[in-house]
């Protein structure tokens, strides 16, 4: 009992017990400086590919890294809200027609659901009819859940609150680039020299390990966004560069998937009668999600080593304990146990 109960167990106890209150109650306010950090990090092998091609001093380098970043950003997100605002204007000038085909092809179901059901007892022609209002009551509800009042409020109001964490993100990354040798230096000076090798190598492991993980996202996404732009380039042409955009964005969070997008727009194609580009909708939706999961385990696996059931099972308990935000944090979590056991930093080697 009293091996354990030493200098170095009181120390592994606090800092675990320290790192739980933050991941708890500091991380999720420190969203922007968390990003600023990581994003300072995966540029950094940028910074120091420019100083020894151009042979420029680091702070000339930063700069012109930090401007070519933000630009590439500012693009794609000036592209992507011109895009969408401009597909809404046209939404809701044809909103009037759309809603009157939704009304006549209730209409005409309503008729043809008489039809069908003449001659039928009274109980079994009530008891289709309110299951049909059930499933109009459902979907209403369903709109509603997403689009009303509070919603929206919520929406407009939590754009200020965007527009500072995006201003807090830039200025910490551009500091974060700029100091990031020194941190670096400040933290190994706290370590042994023993220490220090294993973080090293730790941390070369944990740079491939996300590096990998990114890649493999980033693979499978460009697989995804090419298949949406081609289906959707033979379904509907005129949405085929925004929609395959978004699918390709939203393709990238992992869990939610192209199938978010493609199966209200199926369903709604649907419920205003063109039976035909619904089904065609749905076709691509279930071709994207056979890509996915066809595609996804094996170039994962090969990127970073770790087992599709690893992934989901950390992916789950990380959503169920930090909620979206675990979605991220779980496989980071295992990452960082695997790689830190690789290292010798965590020695667990039990028999039973």
């Amino acid at each position: 009992m009293g091996k354990w109960l030493n200098r170095r167990t009181f120390t592994i106890i606090f800092l675990t017990i320290i790192t739980i209150l933050i991941a708890f109650f500091i991380l999720p306010i420190s969203l922007p400086l968390i990003f600023a950090l990581i994003t300072a990090i995966l540029l950094e092998p940028l910074v120091r590919m420019t100083m020894i091609r151009f042979k420029w001093k680091r702070k000339l380098t930063v700069i012109s890294v930090y401007i070519f970043f933000l630009l590439l950003l500012a693009l794609l997100i000036y592209f992507t809200v011109t895009q969408l605002v401009g597909r809404l204007i046209n939404f809701t000038k044809s909103a009037p027609d759309t809603f009157n085909a939704i009304a006549g092809a209730w209409i005409d179901m309503q008729d043809k659901l008489f039809n069908y059901t003449e001659g039928m007892p009274l109980e079994v022609v009530e008891s289709i009819q309110n299951g049909m209002n059930q499933v109009i009551e459902t979907a209403r509800d369903f709109l509603l859940a997403f689009v009303n009042y509070d919603v929206i409020t919520g929406l407009l109001t939590g754009i200020p609150n965007f527009l500072v964490s995006l201003l807090f993100y830039a200025i910490a990354l551009f500091l974060f680039m700029l100091d990031l040798p020194g941190l670096k230096k400040k933290v190994f000076s706290h370590l042994t020299d023993g220490t220090a090798k294993k973080v090293i190598l730790m941390t070369d492991r944990l740079n491939r390990t996300v590096f990998g993980f990114i890649k493999a996202q980033f693979l499978v996404s460009l697989i995804i966004l090419a298949a949406s732009f081609v289906g959707l380039l033979l379904i509907k042409p005129e949405y085929a560069i925004l929609m395959s955009i978004i699918i390709w964005i939203i393709d990238l969070i992992p869990i939610l998937g192209s199938i978010i997008i493609l199966a209200p727009w199926s369903i709604y194609q649907f419920a205003i009668g063109d039976v035909a580009e619904g089904t065609k909708l749905a076709i691509l939706a279930a071709i994207l999600l056979v890509i996915r999961r066809t595609v996804e385990p094996k170039v994962m696996g090969e990127q970073i080593g770790l087992s599709p059931l690893a992934t989901l099972i950390s992916m789950f308990i990380g959503l169920k304990l930090f909620g979206f935000l675990g979605l991220f944090i779980g496989p980071l979590i295992v990452i960082l146990f695997t790689t830190a056991r690789e290292a010798g930093i965590i020695k667990l080697e039990f028999k039973i």
